[in-house]
């Protein structure tokens, strides 16, 4: 069951892709181009040409300022930070590593990006996080984030992707490219201490004076991953009774327990991922966990256990907007058109405005930049948030604060935030929710994203009256890549799975498991007919 390192590095070094074969091109998902060696998908190859695509791109866009590049812990991501390096290197870009050659989370890099060009028009920097997130142990990834710090735009990503397979089909020959030992000593190459820069700036953001005096005792399981010696730096600065249960960092995660599926994956929204932590949480106050390059979160309380990712959203978002003073009262809830409708419910109460975008937390970045949004959260357990002076803290998700304001909510309300959930609830109604998948074709994938609301004909789901069918978000008009249909007790969204012969079916019901059942079968229902309409 464990990965077999030298062999998965050999892979990296010795196979090479085939352009020819699909599964083996350089293709960017929301989160990069990700992909096992062992399969051909992500390898040296791949890597050399990325990382020369992302220097094409910073010359034709005139970014000339520092590239700040980080590594999380799974095994792939030594080799391809060698890659990275050896390339960028060559063509004489200024890269900031870290210091002692460590780990990175993707929300410091986000952060130092964000910083360093706060009130720059010239000279901007821009970054790269080698991390397929909490991807299983065998997998690497490789993701680029431009000068507002967050997940690049399609328009990027497919610019990148592009140039890069017609430098692997070419045989790399336009690849520069110098030894890794003349890349790390290069006048180009700086050494960063992201942790002090980072975790300095942490009592901007959180409430961490609240946390000490509250004297909590804080559980935290990096699970192997990019932050592991970020947390004890936090402890000592803050003066904080945290406690990392587990620091250890092993290529093979032998320590994590195992997913639903029997594989082992680092996803800190899974309950069996999580089986560890969530069995220690009486022994603290408020605990929690981040995926490998930690920008999601997994909070466990004495009261809920492990909160679903859209339980704690809501929780934040109802203790944020009436915490944060100086957030302007014109400040945003953005969500994405598939997380919890209780967040509507919250946003209504608070006067907040709630926009909707479609999957991806890129769809956030704008809005976290300008000071539009106070906070913006996607189901997958991902989030960020303003500073406490309103201005932009990250532009892409940071597991870490998401954490730390679980600890800070239990410090000042007095009690953790499962518990403000269930309060949430007691108003609103409690909601069940659950994604399933659903077996799809490549053709009726493409007839599923390319849905307009015309196509569906239906006027109730579950025996209500549907109120809305969309096929773009309500608050950008961006396409959501499938469909979301609306009652007053329920919803569902259908959408078409990037990597699998699937779709995906995000329900939600306020009437209980029997009416989430009954929307879920009457989701593949009308799904089904869409297709067979469209078949003929």
């Amino acid at each position: 069951m464990l990965i077999n390192v030298p062999r998965l590095i050999t892979a990296y070094y010795a196979e090479r892709p085939d352009p020819a074969i699909p599964a083996q091109r350089v293709a960017f998902g929301t989160s990069g181009h990700r992909g096992s060696a062992l399969d051909a998908a992500f390898n040296e190859a791949h890597i050399l040409a990325i990382s020369q695509a992302i220097c094409q791109y910073r010359r034709n866009q005139g970014i000339d300022g520092p590239l700040f590049l980080g590594m999380d812990t799974h095994a792939l991501s030594e080799p391809a930070f060698a890659s990275a390096m050896e390339v960028l290197a060559a063509n004489g870009v200024e890269v900031m590593i870290d210091r002692e050659r460590g780990y990175t989370p993707t929300p410091a890099i986000s952060h130092e990006i964000v910083n360093y060009n706060r009130g720059r028009k010239t000279g901007l920097a821009d970054g790269i996080v080698i991390t397929p997130s909490h991807n299983p142990p065998r997998d690497g990834g490789f993701k680029y984030n431009p000068p507002h710090g967050g997940p690049a735009d399609t328009h990027v990503t497919s610019w990148i992707e592009q140039q890069a397979n017609r430098l692997i089909v070419e045989g790399l020959g336009g690849v520069k490219r110098m030894a890794l030992a003349r890349a790390l000593k290069a006048s180009t190459t700086h050494d960063y201490d992201y942790i002090d820069a980072y975790t300095r700036d942490l009592g901007q953001v959180v409430d961490m004076e609240a946390i000490r005096a509250a004297g909590l005792r804080i559980g935290i399981d990096p699970l192997g991953g990019a932050g592991v010696h970020y947390w004890g730096v936090i402890a000592d600065r803050y003066r904080l009774a945290l406690e990392v249960v587990n620091d250890a960092v092993d290529p093979t995660f032998r320590f994590m327990t195992l997913d639903w599926d029997g594989r082992i994956r680092m996803d800190c929204s899974s309950p069996y991922a999580m089986a560890k932590l969530v069995g220690m949480r009486d022994r603290f106050d408020v605990a929690f966990a981040n995926d490998t390059d930690h920008d999601r979160h997994g909070i466990v309380t004495r009261s809920a256990g492990l909160m679903n990712p859209n339980h704690y959203l809501a929780a934040a978002i109802d203790y944020l907007f009436r915490h944060r003073p100086r957030w302007p009262a014109a400040a945003a809830v953005g969500k994405t058109v598939v997380s919890s409708s209780i967040i509507d419910r919250v946003a209504a109460k608070l006067g907040r405005r709630l926009v909707e975008v479609p999957v991806g937390f890129k769809w956030f970045v704008e809005g976290l930049s300008g000071g539009a949004f106070g906070f913006g959260g996607e189901e997958s357990a991902g989030a960020s948030f303003l500073r406490m002076d309103a201005t932009v803290w990250t532009t892409d998700k940071d597991g870490m604060i998401m954490g730390l304001l679980a600890a800070e909510i239990t410090a000042r309300a007095g009690r953790d935030p499962g518990t403000l959930y269930e309060e949430l609830t007691r108003e609103f109604g409690a909601p069940v929710y659950e994604r399933i998948d659903a077996p799809c074709t490549a053709d009726q994938k493409r007839i599923l994203g390319r849905l307009s609301p015309e196509q569906l004909q239906a006027g109730q789901l579950a025996g209500e009256e549907i109120r809305a069918t969309l096929t773009r978000a309500p608050g950008n008009n961006e396409p959501l890549g499938g469909l979301k249909v609306v009652t007053d007790h329920g919803w569902f969204a259908a959408r078409p799975s990037g990597t699998e012969e699937v779709y995906k079916i995000y329900a939600e019901s306020f009437r209980g498991p029997d009416h989430l059942r009954r929307i879920q079968q009457e989701a593949q229902e009308l799904v089904a007919a869409v297709f067979r309409a469209n078949q003929k």
